[in-house]
């Protein structure tokens, strides 16, 4: 039998998704894998009814509730489904007939969600309005409030708060006189959110609290109570705010329970952002201390999730990605439809990753600049 890894050994994982968890969670759920503590079997193995897994159900919906302040008129639910079914999901529930919805279009997803949404308007009368894009710079940056086109009777303003292609984000939730829909995918739980503002509000697990194959859907009661009636069952938000209605992807469900309690165990909300300030600072930093690196994102909607920079030719940067990796520095590729290098630091990637980064970053401008 190969005897297990050493997790001494894990490399610096800059991957976009499914992206870098915490090895304090890794190391949990290699000791309770086989054997669930008190079950006699993995947590895997056993009814999604037990009593072992209802205890962590509940427990991961508590520490999301307590994570982001959550009243009694919020409802956590995890789905089965991507993030991408809510693009859909959304505006089936709750686009009504002849109505609209506003929709920021900043990126690859906030445009699908777009595309998914004008497919329910169709059968409904209704309208999609893209409120303003940045498709015309490239999505380098996020457009200015003040610049949008907004119908004050739209349904909903649905947006992306963190775009991993481009590296951009929005640092404030939009002032707007409707409830806020968000795409939270990829800068979940990194920083607190005023969620007075906000219907609904989604996540894929796989950026910021998970492995892939759950979503965190975040749904305000009053906001649920306008949904339209006569949904399928599985793709009405209501079936399952009443009551855990099917099998839930019960093992990526444990583990976003645990990456929960290593949030709130390392300060909370508050505690993921002063994490994350130290390894932007640091890697953006970096950047603009050179000009043989040049960040995509306008400096003041730059991520603090995934960092984007481009390099003087396309060979550099291949060159980069490779002699990157030879070093442990894993995931450093731009996303295949924009090139370049793209370096992911969500809540779990650790500071000292970063200064690796940084300080390889260094050597190969001397090398090659």
């Amino acid at each position: 039998m190969t005897p297990p890894a050493d997790l001494d050994q894990r490399l610096h994982n800059f991957s976009a998704g499914p992206g870098a968890l915490p090895s304090d969670v890794m190391e949990e759920v290699r000791e309770e894998l086989p054997v669930f503590p008190g079950l006699g079997a993995s947590i895997m193995e056993v009814s999604h009814r037990s009593a072992a897994y209802s205890e962590i159900h509940e427990r991961a919906k508590e520490r999301m509730a307590r994570l982001l302040g959550l009243g009694d008129d919020w409802h956590v639910l995890f789905l089965a489904s991507g993030a991408s079914m809510q693009f859909h999901q959304v505006p089936l529930n709750f686009l009504p007939a002849g109505g609209s919805v506003a929709y920021l279009d900043t990126g690859n997803w906030s445009g699908k969600a777009v595309a998914e949404a004008v497919i329910v308007a169709n059968t409904r009368s209704a309208r999609v309005d893209v409120v303003a894009s940045s498709r015309d710079g490239d999505y380098s940056y996020v457009p200015r409030q003040s610049d949008w086109r907004l119908d004050p009777g739209a349904t909903y303003l649905h947006y992306t708060s963190n775009n991993t292609i481009y590296g951009t984000q929005l640092r404030e939730e939009p002032d707007v006189p409707m409830p806020l829909v968000c795409d939270a995918s990829s800068d979940f739980l990194s920083r607190p959110l005023d969620m007075d503002r906000y219907g609904l509000l989604y996540a894929g697990a796989q950026k910021n609290i998970g492995p892939a194959g759950v979503t965190a859907v975040l749904v305000r009661d009053e906001f649920l109570q306008t949904r339209l009636p006569g949904l399928p069952t599985l793709l009405d938000y209501g079936t399952h705010a009443k009551k855990l209605f099917h099998t839930p992807p019960v093992f990526a469900i444990y583990i976003v329970d645990k990456v929960l309690g290593w949030i709130e165990r390392n300060g909370g909300l508050a505690g993921m952002v002063e994490r994350n300030r130290t390894k932007v600072e640091a890697l953006y930093g970096a950047l603009d201390a050179t000009d043989f690196y040049r960040p995509t994102a306008r400096t003041e909607d730059r991520s603090h999730m995934n960092v984007t920079f481009r390099l003087p030719s396309e060979e550099l940067e291949a060159r980069f990605v490779t002699e990157a990796a030879g070093e442990g520095l894993l995931a450093l590729k731009g996303y295949r439809t924009v090139g370049g290098v793209r370096a992911s630091i969500y809540n779990a990637v650790e500071p000292a990753s970063v200064d690796a980064l940084v300080d390889f970053m260094g050597r190969f401008e001397s090398t090659y600049g």
